[in-house]
Parts: structure tokens; sequence; C-alpha cells
């Protein structure tokens, strides 16, 4: 754990079985393993202030991920019996990543839906990796879902996340899925001084702008996703925190996911969400037999992103 987590939260998030008070930590259970994720790599054509995952054109601490990784994967959720419905790329940028058209046909040529996170600029754009693209969204049509970083409805406040002309890459990306006839859905984030609602009007606005079809009330489709700063002091989560807050562990990504990760000079591992991709406490080990068990609620993400912030990367 970094040292801006320990020096906001002092004394907490240490022991996976307890908080600092000597209260029970909360833990979930995997119950219902519906989505697996593959981290293809960390690299990405942008640098991005704040990025969780320090995804940068020089950061390759997670290496790319191989076809025949994934799909060892795969053959593996058949062998467990998991009932897994999607599977999910994130990244880094995954169109960055040589093997990946390839990997995405194969999870959607096995049946399952594909969600996949990415900024929709240079990398998606070329013109191989587009057309191969074009390709998969005229086969599998609403099986394949592109969620599409917009950090913010105006190019000045995605800008300032992304850098110089970022907004105008990710709305040519846009563009081109539109006029593709794929399934769009946006993440934005909620850094700015203004409410929910605003958020969702402005997105709307723009939405209509651009002739983009996408309902901005929809929560599912228009994703704006809570800051995740470890430097900021949150509570630990209790057992008796599920009764407070009236929610269940079943609701939180660690009850219904995993993601695979694979760590520069290594194999590839199992992590308990895509959350926490470097942290050693939560790697479950190369198998998804090693993931079966339950995970300790123990890093500010799993308080303020899943509990307390309702977050799911998942769709």
């Amino acid at each position: 754990m970094d040292q801006r987590v320990s020096r906001a939260n002092e004394g907490k998030f240490v022991d996976p079985a307890t908080t600092a008070d000597g209260s029970a930590r909360a833990t979930v259970a995997l119950t219902q393993p519906t989505t697996l994720w593959f981290n293809t790599g960390t690299l990405c054509n942008i640098a991005c202030e704040g990025c969780y995952i320090e995804s940068s054109p020089t950061n390759d601490a997670l290496a790319y991920m191989t076809r025949g990784e994934v799909a060892g994967y795969l053959d593996q959720i058949n062998q467990r019996g998991w009932p897994v419905r999607e599977i999910g790329f994130t990244g880094g940028e995954p169109f960055m990543n040589p093997d990946f058209p390839a990997m995405l046909r194969d999870a959607l040529s096995a049946g399952y839906s594909a969600l996949v996170l990415t900024n929709a600029m240079t990398p998606m754009l070329r013109p191989l990796v587009r057309n191969k693209l074009a390709q998969l969204i005229k086969t599998f049509g609403d099986k394949l879902t592109l969620r599409v970083s917009l950090d913010h409805w105006t190019a000045e406040g995605h800008d300032e996340v992304r850098g110089p002309r970022s907004f105008e890459g990710t709305m040519a990306g846009l563009r081109f899925l539109a006029e593709a006839g794929a399934r769009i859905d946006i993440a934005g984030r909620a850094r700015w001084k203004e409410s929910e609602a605003e958020a969702r009007a402005g997105y709307a606005a723009l939405f209509d702008e651009v002739g983009l079809d996408l309902d901005a009330s929809d929560p599912a489709r228009l994703v704006i996703f809570p800051e995740m700063d470890t430097s900021v002091e949150v509570p630990e989560i209790t057992t008796a925190c599920w009764s407070i807050l009236d929610k269940s562990p079943d609701d939180v990504m660690c009850a219904s996911s995993r993601m695979v990760v694979k760590r520069k000079g290594r194999t590839p591992s199992v992590v308990s969400c895509t959350l926490l991709p470097y942290e050693d406490d939560f790697d479950l080990g190369p198998t998804l037999a090693d993931a079966e068990g339950p995970v300790a609620l123990n890093h500010p993400h799993c308080a303020k992103f899943c509990v307390l912030g309702g977050a799911s990367c998942s769709g």
C-alpha cells in the first residue's frame, strides 16, 4: 500500500481480519462470478491526471496479455463452472495490444458478452484495427459494448485530465463507433463542482449535438465514477456496516468479478478486482480456482469506490 494511503489513513487498512478499532473487517465472498476481466497491459497512448493504474506511453508494469493466455482462462471458466456472462477488457488502452482484436473475437465467439474500456483515440482508429473492430461490431452487435472514457462533457474539462486535444480525439472515435453501429457506453468522472443532475444534463446536450443515441439519464449507459484519491481519509468497512448502510456484500464488485493481470516478467495471476492490480495482498493466485475465496475489504478503494460510492466497473 502506498505512502499516501498510510499517511491519510494511519493505522487503518492493515489487518485483513480486523479494523483499527478492533472490529471485524467486512469480507466479500465470490457468490456469483459473472464477469471476468483481463488487463491487456498498462501501456496507453496518453497519461491522464489521477489515473489509478498510472497508465502511460512508458508504463509497462503490467505487460501485454497474449491471446493464448486469455484463451487459457476462458477454458478455466468452463472447468470451474463459473456462470460468467461477460468478459471485460481494460488497460492501459486495450487497442495498444496487438493481440487484442483476436482475443476480443475469441471471447465473443465463445458466447460471452464483451465490455471494452477504451479512450477511443488513435490506437482504436488505426486502419487495420478499425477494420477488424468494425467487423466485430457487424458480426456480434450488442454482445459487444465499448465503454468510452469521456471524463467531462466539455472539451476543457476532459482535456484538463487527459491532455490537449484529447477531447477532439475521443470525439472522432465516438463518431466512428456510432457510424459502425456499435453499442456505446460512456464513463465520466465526478471530480468537478457540479451535481450529478447537472453533469447528466451536460452530457445529454453533448450527445444530442453529435447525434449519439444514448440516454444520459441511464446510470448503466453513462457511468459517473467517484474519484479514487488514496490521500483522502475514508472509514473502514466492518461487518456491522452492511446493516448500517443497508447494503449487501453481494452488491460489491468482488462478489461477482475477478481480473487477470500479467505483471512484467511474471506469468498471469488473478486479482480481486480491476482497482487493485498491483497490490500483493489482493493477488489471489495464478488460477481461477485460487481466486474463489472471500476478499477482505482492506483498502481505501474498497470503502470509497465500491461500498460507499456504490460503483462497479462491470456492465
